[in-house]
C-alpha cells in the first residue's frame, strides 16, 4: 500500500524525516500506519518537543489501551457481531477496525481531530474495512448498540464524558491504563489486560496493564 501522502506530510511537519510505516500489530490480524520505530529512538530537538507537545501526533501510535480492546473483540465478537458501533476518540482508529473485523453492522470512527480522521480512513483502507466518520461525538443520534473508547481517561479533565457514553449507546466498553480505578456507579470493571504501545515507548510495567470496563444503560 502506498503511504498516505496527507499525514506523512503532516508527521514531517512535526518531526522533520520521520516516516510512516505499514506495522502488523502482534498477536492481531490487523495493520496500522505508525511512525517508524527508528525516528523515536533519538533526541529531539528542542523545537520538536515543542511542536510534540503542542499538537501530539496521537493517530501515528497504537496506545496499549487501542491494542488490548482490539484483541478482545477479536477473541470476543459477540460484542460487536451485527451492532452500530462508535469508535470514540478513535485516534489510528485500531478498535473500530478491529470491530468492524469481528463483524459489526456498522463502525463510526469518532475524532475531533481532522488528522486522526485521515489516519483512520488511511488504516481502515490498509485493512480492508469500511468505517464512517465522525468529527462531533454530540451531533451523533442516540442509536448505537456500543460505545468503544480507548486510551481517553489519561487526562481526569475527560471523566465527566462517562456519563456521556450512554447518551448515545445502550453499552460502552471503556479501555484504559492510565486511570486504572475510576469509581463510577454505571461502570465496573470486566477484567485486566496487556497490552504495549507501538511503536514502543518503554513505558513502565503500570502502564502495560490495560482495564476494561463496562457500562449499560439501566
Amino acid at each position: 500500500m502506498t503511504i498516505p501522502l496527507d499525514l506523512q506530510e503532516a508527521l514531517g511537519e512535526l518531526l522533520g524525516d520521520a516516516k510512516l510505516v505499514s506495522c502488523k500489530l502482534p498477536e492481531t490480524e490487523l495493520k496500522l500506519w505508525l511512525i517508524d520505530a527508528e525516528n523515536m529512538d533519538r533526541a529531539f530537538t528542542p523545537e520538536e518537543t515543542r511542536r510534540i507537545l503542542h499538537e501530539p501526533p496521537y493517530w501515528s501510535f497504537c496506545w496499549a489501551s487501542g491494542l488490548a480492546l482490539a484483541r478482545y473483540l477479536a477473541e470476543r465478537p459477540q460484542w460487536v457481531e451485527g451492532k452500530r458501533v462508535l469508535d470514540f476518540g478513535a485516534g489510528s482508529g485500531v478498535a473500530g477496525i478491529a470491530a468492524a473485523k469481528a463483524g459489526a453492522l456498522e463502525v463510526v470512527a469518532c475524532d475531533f481531530d481532522p488528522l486522526a480522521i485521515a489516519a483512520c480512513r488511511a488504516n481502515a483502507e490498509l485493512n480492508e474495512v469500511e468505517l464512517s466518520y465522525s468529527t462531533d461525538f454530540f451531533a451523533e443520534a442516540d442509536r448505537f448498540d456500543l460505545i468503544l473508547v480507548a486510551d481517553v481517561l489519561y487526562d481526569r479533565a475527560n471523566l465527566p464524558l462517562l456519563d456521556e457514553f450512554l447518551s448515545r449507546g445502550r453499552e460502552a466498553l471503556v479501555a484504559d491504563s492510565r486511570v486504572r480505578d475510576f469509581q463510577h456507579p454505571a461502570y465496573q470493571r470486566l477484567e485486566m489486560l496487556e497490552a504495549f504501545t507501538l511503536p514502543d515507548l518503554a513505558e513502565p510495567e503500570e502502564f502495560r496493564k490495560v482495564s476494561l470496563y463496562h457500562a449499560q444503560r439501566g
